[in-house]
């Protein structure tokens, strides 16, 4: 069995993952081995997703938060004079 190396990146930190790639004897070894390799992906990718939306959440709660910090300036700054 040659051993596959591919380097990833989670989260800005490198993480090295080896694959043992497999000399299928039938179609059920291959087939398991694809079945396994799926599940990985599917698995990378929840992982990916749950970090784009908890950091799209974050956002929002920075924005909502922004919003509040301009809205206490412009009523600590008092009403505007109007335009003559």
């Amino acid at each position: 069995m040659a051993d596959t190396r591919a380097d990833l990146r989670d989260d800005g930190a490198e993480m090295a993952v080896t694959l043992a790639t497999p000399d299928p004897k039938n179609v059920q070894e291959l087939t398991q081995y694809v079945t396994l390799l799926l599940q990985q992906m599917q698995e990378r990718f929840q992982t990916m997703s749950d970090q784009i939306i908890s950091r799209i959440d974050e956002m929002g709660t920075r924005i909502d938060d922004l919003e509040r910090n301009i809205a206490d300036l412009m009523t600590q700054a008092g009403p505007e004079e109007p335009d003559k």
